[in-house]
């Protein structure tokens, strides 16, 4: 009896330090030695998530990231349960690595692959990263600048004949008007002139289906989630994919040379000197369909939104095409389209305000260091998921004066405050190794279109100003964008 007692007291120290010792191996496991340990970045804590849910829910992730951001700092991540871990990174001066670092450091990885339902296996985001970067190789090349501006004469055919149907005076939807004239556009500089007027309406109804249906939030975590907004996404994605396989199998068979996307993609080859396959070919134009139509619209649409409620600037952008007027008459080509500075800030500012790519996500392949604007350093580790707000970063207010108001002259030569404030200020168009390939595209569509609006209609916004599609990964403005116009054509000066 009195060796049990003697011996109970022995074990138990001999436990606690046994506990001591085992949990002192556990850190040193989990954060490495003390003396050697960066900080981290500041954590969320589940308190804040929690009390954070109603605002998610009712008015989108972008005002919980931007109060993150008011509390913590450019640098701070959420925690999972301590499984998943989301570092954001806010800012110029922490995301240049985000942006520039090669596949085996920053990688999108499967992130993305929300996507393959929408663009399809086989390409993009269902492949290795190097049959991905050949494929974005002839995407490049098919709208590389240079081949941009033999479209630019289609571009104004396509505009001038779309809206001379309209009547001398009237109301409508102006987000469902330019969604129609950038289908017209998109079919006829992707799949050509002898196609694009038989498909407007078929495949305008089935983009719409999946956009409608695929890219809410909860697609992008769940994309093979069987809910019936998913089989919706399928069932049109299947449907484009026959409309589309049937003029790639057409073109080829036809033997005509055509000078279009498509015929871009048939005519490329890799590295082995095979070429991509009809399925490939089909997956890659509506991949080029859906993200160009989908954001030019967007923007096209915010523009007009932002010109038809701020008079300043929307008056400043008419005396700019009576001036083109005066120099050129009524024609428009490349050069010329890059001489209306006024509207090109004017749909740069409206980009920066409602960018059509709300968060931009990674893959930390390799433990790296940011630091600060204020000087703090935080080392961010390997396994980290990885986001850029793009819309928190364009409405910085140490780079953007007065970051709430429209002014697209912050753009302009002796302001330029997106180049004040550094590479990566701003990032409508992502940046470094993943910067949208169709940034020269989108610009030039809608140069077209509101060039030609604003020289022969006076139009004005009499809905209310759109909110953004916030529950959207892509972003839109929501709902009906009326405006009425009257017809007339301006006169030069």
């Amino acid at each position: 009896m009195y060796t049990e007692m003697a011996v109970t007291p022995c074990l138990t120290v001999i436990a606690l330090l046994l506990t001591m010792i085992v949990i002192k191996l556990v850190i040193r496991r989990i954060v490495g030695p003390v003396q050697n340990q960066r900080p981290v970045p500041p954590v969320v804590s589940w308190v804040y998530m929690m009390s954070a849910l109603p605002t998610l829910l009712t008015k989108g992730q972008q005002v919980v990231i931007q109060d993150m951001h008011t509390k913590l700092g450019s640098v701070f991540t959420l925690s999972f349960f301590g499984v998943k871990k989301v570092t954001f990174l806010v800012g110029p001066e922490v995301t240049a690595h985000f942006y520039q670092a090669p596949e085996s450091e920053i990688s999108i990885d499967n992130l993305y692959e929300f996507t393959v339902p929408i663009f399809g296996k086989g390409v993009l985001y269902d492949v290795d990263l190097a049959t991905r970067s050949r494929q974005i190789r002839f995407c490049t090349d098919a709208i590389q600048p240079m081949k941009l501006k033999n479209h630019v004469d289609s571009l104004v055919h396509e505009v001038q004949d779309y809206f001379s149907n309209w009547g001398e005076e009237g109301t409508i939807d102006l987000k469902q008007e330019i969604g129609n004239m950038l289908m017209l556009i998109a079919g006829r500089c992707l799949l050509g002139v002898d196609i694009r007027g038989k498909m407007l309406v078929e495949v305008s109804t089935l983009l719409h289906d999946i956009d409608h249906n695929g890219l809410h939030l909860f697609s992008f975590f769940f994309p093979y989630l069987p809910i019936p907004s998913h089989q919706q996404r399928d069932k049109a994605r299947t449907k484009l994919g026959q409309m589309f396989g049937n003029i790639v199998r057409l073109r080829k068979n036809s033997g005509r040379i055509g000078v279009d996307v498509l015929q871009n993609f048939i005519d490329s080859q890799y590295k082995d000197e095979y070429s991509m396959s009809d399925d490939e070919i089909t997956g890659l134009l509506i991949a080029l369909l859906f993200g160009g139509h989908h954001s030019s619209s967007n923007t096209a649409t915010w523009t007009g939104a932002c010109l038809l409620s701020h008079e300043k600037y929307c008056v400043a952008a008419i005396e700019e095409q009576k001036k083109v007027m005066g120099k050129y008459g009524d024609h428009i080509d490349y050069k010329i389209l890059s001489e209306m500075g006024t509207l090109h800030f004017c749909i740069k500012e409206a980009l920066r305000m409602h960018a059509t790519s709300s968060l931009l996500i990674r893959h930390a392949k390799k433990s790296f260091c940011v630091q600060t604007r204020e000087g703090a350093t935080y080392e961010i580790p390997e396994g980290h998921t990885l986001a850029s707000s793009t819309v928190v970063s364009n409405n910085l207010s140490y780079i953007y004066k007065d970051p709430h108001i429209y002014d697209p002259y912050r753009f302009s030569e002796g302001r330029e405050e997106d180049k004040v404030g550094g590479k990566f200020s701003y990032t409508s168009f992502s940046g470094g190794r993943h910067a949208c390939l169709g940034e020269h595209f989108a610009y030039m569509q809608v140069k077209v279109i509101w060039s030609y609006l604003l020289r022969n209609f006076e139009l004005k916004l009499i809905s209310p100003f759109p909110e953004d599609e916030w529950e959207k990964f892509i972003p839109g403005p929501r709902g009906k964008v009326m405006v009425s116009y009257k017809r007339r054509h301006i006169v030069s000066t």
